[in-house]
């Protein structure tokens, strides 16, 4: 047996393995640190207005109910609204985000690359799965995830790259993943306003929360606990292992929930709906 269908199996085995963890976080980005983007002023007091970000959600997003996703309604966009988002996206490209203090530069960076995912979307509109959206360069790439969509100081960006090269690596707050969104029903919820400054701390508690207690984040069967993949393919962000794994999320569960994972305590599997949050 050759070295390779010796490796196929391999991944093949991972791939299909029960229990939590699999095979697939070997394919997951990593954090890797981009050292141009560490710069920041902590005495900076300048602000980004995000308000038009805030007023397209406030007209096209629909909140979920008992712990379903909230949906935005992506036939409903307009061309003025798409034009609205262009400009919105071109003033974040102006701003001179080194100069900003920590805070703003984490809200910045989670509206920017929310933004982008949403226009990626609507200029594939109608589709099924941001996955579908194959526009990333590379012959094994797939997604829209590793094209550039935007130029910030000069620097053409991707979605990996503000993820998994500024944000990820800079903050090291595993509460980022409840923040960015991929446009799909497992993902946390897009949030129906921007993310601002002045409440980071306590909004990114309150995402947490909201994932964790939902279905879609752990969900309680048969006395087996199945959490949301984002804790698999980003474990490392999570303590490393299952127990840290379990540590981030008694941390924030409440309830039923937070007695399931007391009572149970260990994981049994993972999962995750790739399907479009469209209202439609």
């Amino acid at each position: 047996m050759t070295a390779l269908p010796r490796l196929s199996m391999l991944v093949l085995l991972l791939l299909v393995l029960p229990g939590f963890g699999s095979g697939e976080r070997l394919f997951a980005p990593s954090s890797e640190p981009w050292p141009r983007w560490e710069r920041h002023d902590p005495a900076s007091a300048t602000t980004v207005d995000h308000k038009e970000w805030s007023a397209f959600l406030a007209r096209h997003m629909r909140p979920g109910r008992n712990g379903d996703a909230a949906r935005l309604d992506y036939g409903a966009v307009s061309a003025t609204d798409r034009a609205a988002l262009s400009r919105y996206v071109a003033m974040l490209a102006e701003v001179p985000v080194s100069t900003l203090n920590r805070d703003e530069q984490m809200a910045y960076w989670i509206n920017l690359y929310n933004t982008l995912t949403m226009q990626v979307v609507l200029d594939a509109y109608p589709v099924t799965s941001i996955r579908d959206i194959d526009i990333s360069p590379g012959l094994f790439a797939s997604g829209p995830w590793g094209k550039a969509l935007v130029t910030v100081e000069g620097e053409g960006l991707s979605l990996n790259d503000i993820e998994h090269r500024i944000l990820r690596p800079v903050w090291r707050d595993p509460r980022i993943h409840y923040a960015v969104n991929c446009a799909s029903i497992g993902c946390p919820d897009l949030r129906v306003t921007a993310w601002a400054s002045a409440s980071l701390d306590a909004d990114l508690d309150a995402a947490a929360r909201a994932y964790v207690n939902s279905p879609r984040g752990v969900r309680v069967s048969d006395g087996e606990i199945t959490v949301s993949k984002i804790y698999d393919w980003f474990i490392e962000d999570f303590g490393g292992d299952e127990a840290g794994v379990l540590a981030h999320l008694t941390r924030y569960a409440t309830g039923p929930t937070a007695d399931a994972l007391t009572r149970i305590g260990d994981l049994s599997g993972t999962d995750y709906d790739w399907s479009l949050n469209d209202a439609r």
